[in-house]
Formats: C-alpha cells, sequence, structure tokens
C-alpha cells in the first residue's frame, strides 16, 4: 500500500475454507492496540450487562490485532470502511470543490496563520473557516436508505456509536483523533470505527507543538451529521444516561485493566515521552545499553500516515532496565489518579454528577478556542 511504512494487504484462508483478509505492518509495535481492544472489550460487556445497552446495541466495533514481534504485526481488515478523509475527498472531488477550501479561506483572510496569537487565530477560523458550510455534512450522513426508517435507523446509529467512542476515548486519554483516524462504513455511514491508538493516556494534550486541548473529536461536521439534533439528542442522552453513568458505576473494573495497562513496559515509554528532559536521559541511557531507539510514523488501517511514535524492542527494553524509573512512577502515577478523576466526576476540580461532566466535556470539545490550537492536519474546521 502507498504509505510510507508500506503496509501490506494479504488474505489468510483458514481451517473452514474461509478467506480472512488481514492488514500487515512493520516498524510500529501494536501491543497497545491490542490492549486497547481488550478495554473496548470489557467495555462492551458492561454495556452489553444494561438494559438500554442491549436493546440499542451499544458498543465498540472491535477488530483483531496479532502482534508477531516488537515491530510487526497483523490488524484484521475491516470490509466497506473508509476513513472520513476519504469519504470528505470523495464526495468535494465529485462536486468540483477544493478539500482543504476552508484552509484556504483562512490562509486568504490571514497569510501568516501560524504566527497569529491565539485570539487571532480564533478570529480568522471563526471568520473565515466556520463562516463556510459545514464542511459538506452529507458526506459522513446516513444517506441513500430505502426508507426513511431505515434512514432514521442509521442515524441514531451514528450518533450512538459517536457517542460511546467520545465516552470512551475521553476516559482512555485518545488522541490524534484527525480525520484519517476515524473510519465509517462506506454505504451507510452507520458506525464509528477508531484506527491507530498510539497516543493514549492523555499524551497527544502534552505534545511541545500543537498540544490537542478537545477531549474527542466532535467537529462540526460530525455534529451537522447528527443533523436536527446535534448533540442535543441522541448523542447526549446516549453520553449521560449510559455510557458515562455506566463507566463510573463500573469505575473498579475500568481502573483495573487501566492500571495494568499503565504498568506495562511499553506504555511506559510513551508516558515517558511526554517530558522532554525525562525522555532525552531515558534515551540516552537505552541508546549507551542496547544502541539507542528507532522511531517512525505508524501507519494506520487505511495505509494513510499518523504522527503517532512507534518503539522497537531495544528503545523498549533499554528504557525498561535502565532510564528514569522515578519519572516513569511519577508520570504513571499521574495517569492513574487522572482517570479515576475522570471516572468519579472530579476532572475539573470539583465534584459533577454525570450530566454536568458531559456537558462540560462537549463544551470543551466544540469550543472554537480549543479547535484553533489543533494542527492543520487535524482539520478542526471540519
Amino acid at each position: 500500500m502507498s504509505s510510507k511504512q508500506r503496509p501490506r494487504k494479504l488474505a489468510v484462508t483458514g481451517d473452514d475454507g474461509v478467506e480472512y483478509v488481514f492488514l500487515l505492518k512493520g516498524h510500529e509495535d501494536l501491543r497497545q492496540d491490542e490492549r486497547v481492544m481488550q478495554l473496548f472489550g470489557l467495555v462492551n460487556a458492561l454495556l452489553a450487562s444494561t438494559d438500554d445497552g442491549a436493546r440499542l446495541d451499544l458498543g465498540i466495533q472491535r477488530y483483531s490485532v496479532v502482534p508477531l514481534s516488537t515491530n510487526s504485526g497483523l490488524i484484521e481488515w475491516v470490509p466497506r470502511c473508509d476513513t472520513l478523509h476519504t469519504l470528505v475527498r470523495a464526495y468535494r472531488t465529485s462536486r468540483s470543490v477544493l478539500l482543504n477550501v476552508e484552509h484556504r479561506l483562512m490562509l486568504h483572510f490571514a497569510p501568516d496563520l501560524e504566527s497569529l496569537t491565539l485570539l487571532q487565530r480564533m478570529e480568522a477560523i471563526r471568520a473565515r473557516a466556520l463562516a463556510a458550510r459545514p464542511g459538506h455534512a452529507r458526506a459522513t450522513c446516513p444517506r441513500l436508505a430505502p426508507s426513511s426508517e431505515e434512514w432514521l435507523e442509521r442515524r441514531s446509529h451514528f450518533s450512538r456509536s459517536l457517542a460511546v467512542m467520545s465516552m470512551v476515548g475521553h476516559i482512555l486519554g485518545l488522541g490524534d483523533r484527525h480525520p484519517s483516524n476515524l473510519m465509517l462504513h462506506r454505504f451507510t455511514g452507520k458506525t464509528i470505527l477508531h484506527i491507530d491508538f498510539g497516543d493514549c493516556f492523555e499524551v497527544a494534550m502534552r505534545r511541545d507543538k500543537y498540544p490537542e486541548t478537545v477531549p474527542f473529536r466532535l467537529t462540526r461536521m460530525l455534529v451537522a451529521a447528527m443533523e436536527v439534533s446535534g448533540v442535543e439528542g441522541t448523542f447526549r442522552a446516549t453520553c449521560e444516561a449510559t455510557v458515562m453513568s455506566v463507566l463510573r458505576r463500573n469505575k473498579d473494573s475500568v481502573m483495573a485493566m487501566l492500571e495494568a495497562f499503565i504498568h506495562d513496559p511499553l506504555i511506559k515509554w510513551r508516558l515517558l515521552q511526554a517530558h522532554p528532559a525525562a525522555a532525552a536521559a531515558a534515551a540516552a541511557a537505552s541508546g549507551a545499553a542496547s544502541g539507542g531507539a528507532a522511531s517512525g510514523s505508524a501507519a494506520t488501517a487505511n495505509g494513510t500516515t499518523s504522527q503517532s511514535t512507534a518503539t522497537t524492542a531495544a528503545g523498549g527494553a533499554g528504557t525498561e532496565g535502565g532510564g528514569e524509573p522515578h519519572a516513569l512512577n511519577e508520570r504513571a502515577v499521574r495517569v492513574i489518579r487522572r482517570v479515576d478523576n475522570k471516572l468519579t466526576g472530579r476532572e475539573f476540580g470539583e465534584q459533577l454528577t454525570v450530566a454536568e461532566q458531559v456537558q462540560r466535556l462537549i463544551e470543551q470539545a466544540t469550543s472554537n478556542q480549543n479547535l484553533c490550537q489543533c494542527y492543520t492536519g487535524w482539520c478542526p474546521w471540519w
């Protein structure tokens, strides 16, 4: 496939005679993706144990991740799914609309966009990018439904799927949710499928340049895809009454699994990268012991590249054996405390109810001040 890491699509015939398609990826450690799938399995079980969750078929679509070594593995190929970026590009190309029309409008309004202050960038986005039509929302809307009932069912399923992954992604601290890391069903647009879980536990929020300041992706294109009700209908009801309530009631189970992730050597290396000074010291120590660490861009399931960083076995082993254990432990404790605050409603410094917590998160995710701080490739105007 045409991407930086050159992943390969392959088919394997099973003992049952069925052909199974996988994506073979190299130069990336897929053990973290495998652990995230385990967390999603726990969330699906918790949701299925509730009346509303079982009735509405709430859950996260999972796919198989099989690490073959510390820098290669297999990912199940999900059929008939395209990334949000691919869908928007196809929709706009068919109508002779520029893919980056919002960015061009902003550059025309403010040619020195990158050097502007926060307030000036916010004004540029508000006055130009957000003044355009809402990103051709039909590219993500459930469309071509054979009947009005099917159309309503697809739209509701889309809203519920987006709500479930938004809340779970926030608890996990999942970042780097640019349009190439979100996939939808090619024909129905019903299910939101996330790929590339390299940035967990709010690592993306601690980047030196263009840190992400939103808890999850809820840009105007996704809001417009939910149509007339926006975030005030199925989306909010699913977030409040089901997903966040279930996660907070089962806090101990979720915390037990997340603590196992955080104390894993691979996760520890990624956590340490959030602090440049400690990361430099750990890299020097691991380099002396095992020849250093190698990093590269991780290819997502559709063949595009993301900005996540993957380390080799030598780098991970060097950090585990030498490195900065004190810095690792401090960061791990802070991450655990942060997740615990999210699951108890104290993440904003005061005790909040489920409804109040969801309201704060939606406000942060849709705030122009937060969106204007994202890097251009994140497409905050979509």
